[in-house]
C-alpha cells in the first residue's frame, strides 16, 4: 500500500512520551526508493539472503510451484488486500459485479505477471489490476467462485538498485504463509491458496475489509474502537509462541545502530544510550511481530482486524508492531499514549525494548521521507519526524539514567 499526499493540519506541542503528545495529521511522502534493511543472516527457509537474490535475478526462478489449495476450492468471499482498492462492499446494499478493464490486463508488465500466476493456477481468472507499481503487482480474479488476489513481482524491479533485496522480501512472505498453514497463528490473515517461491508469485484469498488507512501516515486516524481492535490483533500475534524453527530474527540491532551513527543521524551519545540498553535487553526472549505494522497493512473487516503483507514477519525485541503503530499515529495523541501503556505494562525490560525500537523506526522513516525535492507539505512531515525523534531519544536518556 502506497502514500498519497495529503493536507497537513497544525502541530501540536509535545511534553513527554509518558504520556506521549504529538503532532497533528501528515502528509504523504513523495515516491522515493525503498531504505535498505540489513539482510537477517538467514531466511526463514534456511537460504541466505545473497543466495535467494541470485536465484531470483536468473529468470526468478526455475523450481515448480506448489499449491496449497487445488484449483476451485471454495474461499469465504473477500475483497481486496492492498493497492488501489474497490470500494468496500456495505452491509445492508446489494452487491455489484466488478467491471473488468481489458485495457489495464492487457500492458506487457501485467501480462507476463499473468503468465506466472497461469503456472500455479490455471483456473484463475483475472479480473483488475489493484496495483501496477515498480515493487509489485496486484491482480484480483477468481478461482472458479473464489475470489484471490496474486501478488507477483513486478518485471521493473529486475532492473532495480534493489533487486535482490525484493527478492528476498518476497521469498520470505512466501515461506512465511507457507508457514502459516501449518502453524495457524490467532489472528485472521489471507488464506494461502498458491505460490510459486522461485518465479515471485503469490495467489492468496481476497479477504474483505477496508484498510485501516490509506496512507503511511495517515491524516485522519482509526476511531478510538478500530483502534483498540488493531492494538488487541497486533498483541495477540506479538504473544504467540510458535516454534523457535519456524521464523527467524528479522533485525540485526547493532548494525542498524551503527548505520544510523555512521550517516549521522545519531550522535555518539545516542549510539552509547542505546547500546546500553541492548546490552541489558541480551537475555530478554524474542517476539514474534508483523514487522511492518502500518495502518496500511491492517484491514478493517466485519469479524475483527486482518493483518496483510507479510515480508517484514519475524522475531525482533518486544514492541517492535507498537514502535511502528507510534511512529505513524502522531495525529492520535489518545492512540499513542495507550500504545505507551502497553510497551510500558510489561515492565522496565519491555519498556527499554520499546523505546530501542523506537528510535530506530524514527530513523528509518526520517531517511525514507527526508530527501532531497521534498515539497512544502513533506517538510513539514520531516520536522514532526524530528520532533518525535528528539522526544524518543530523550525517553531513552531518561531510561539509560535510570538502570
Amino acid at each position: 500500500m502506497y502514500s498519497s499526499a495529503t493536507t497537513p493540519t497544525p502541530t501540536a506541542a509535545r511534553t513527554a512520551l509518558r504520556p506521549p503528545t504529538a503532532a497533528a495529521g501528515r502528509p504523504g511522502p513523495k515516491q522515493v526508493p525503498p531504505p535498505s534493511r540489513p539482510a537477517a543472516p538467514r531466511g526463514a527457509d534456511g537460504r541466505s539472503t545473497d543466495a535467494r537474490g541470485h536465484a531470483g535475478r536468473t529468470a526468478l526462478g526455475l523450481r515448480g510451484p506448489e499449491t496449497v489449495l487445488p484449483p476451485g476450492a471454495r474461499i469465504p468471499g473477500a475483497r481486496p488486500t492492498d493497492g488501489r482498492l474497490l470500494r468496500p462492499h456495505r452491509p445492508g446494499q446489494p452487491g455489484t459485479a466488478e467491471r473488468i478493464d481489458p485495457a489495464a490486463l492487457q500492458t506487457p508488465t501485467v501480462r507476463a505477471a499473468l503468465a506466472g500466476v497461469a503456472r500455479i493456477c490455471p483456473a484463475f481468472t483475472p479480473r483488475q489490476v489493484l496495483r501496477e507499481g515498480s515493487r509489485h503487482i496486484l491482480v484480483a480474479g477468481t478461482i472458479g467462485r473464489a475470489p484471490v488476489v496474486a501478488k507477483c513481482l513486478a518485471p521493473q524491479a529486475v532492473r532495480s538498485e534493489y533487486f535482490e533485496q525484493l527478492v528476498a522480501d518476497f521469498h520470505h512472505e512466501v515461506t512465511v504463509y507457507r508457514a502459516f498453514v501449518r502453524h495457524r497463528p490467532p489472528v485472521r490473515l489471507p488464506r494461502l491458496v498458491a505460490a510459486d517461491h522461485d518465479r515471485c508469485v503469490l495467489v492468496m484469498e481476497r479477504v474483505p475489509g477496508r484498510p485501516a488507512a490509506r496512507e503511511r501516515h495517515p491524516v485522519n486516524a482509526p476511531t478510538p474502537g478500530e483502534v483498540r481492535a488493531l492494538l488487541t490483533a497486533v498483541r495477540t500475534l506479538n504473544l504467540w509462541r510458535p516454534p523457535t524453527d519456524v521464523f527467524q530474527p528479522r533485525m540485526d540491532y547493532q548494525l542498524e545502530i551503527a548505520r544510523y551513527h555512521s550517516v549521522g543521524q545519531l550522535t555518539d551519545r545516542d549510539a552509547g544510550d542505546l547500546r546500553g540498553l541492548l546490552h541489558g535487553l541480551s537475555h530478554t526472549p524474542l517476539q514474534l511481530c508483523h514487522g511492518d505494522a502500518l495502518l496500511s497493512n491492517m484491514l478493517l473487516a466485519p469479524s475483527g482486524p486482518v493483518l496483510v503483507d507479510w515480508e517484514q514477519a519475524g522475531w525482533y525485541l518486544p514492541g517492535y508492531d507498537l514502535a511502528v503503530l507510534w511512529s505513524v499515529l502522531s495525529g492520535d495523541t489518545a492512540a499513542r499514549r495507550q500504545i505507551s501503556q502497553l510497551a510500558q505494562s510489561g515492565g522496565t525490560m519491555a519498556r527499554d525494548a520499546f523505546l530501542v525500537n523506537l528510535v530506530l523506526v524514527l530513523m528509518r522513516e526520517i531517511r525514507l521521507y527526508d530527501v532531497p525535492g521534498a515539497g512544502e507539505e513533506q517538510r513539514i512531515m520531516i520536522r514532526r519526524l524530528y520532533d518525535d525523534a528528539a522526544l524518543a531519544r530523550r525517553a531513552v536518556r531518561a531510561a539509560v539514567g535510570t538502570r
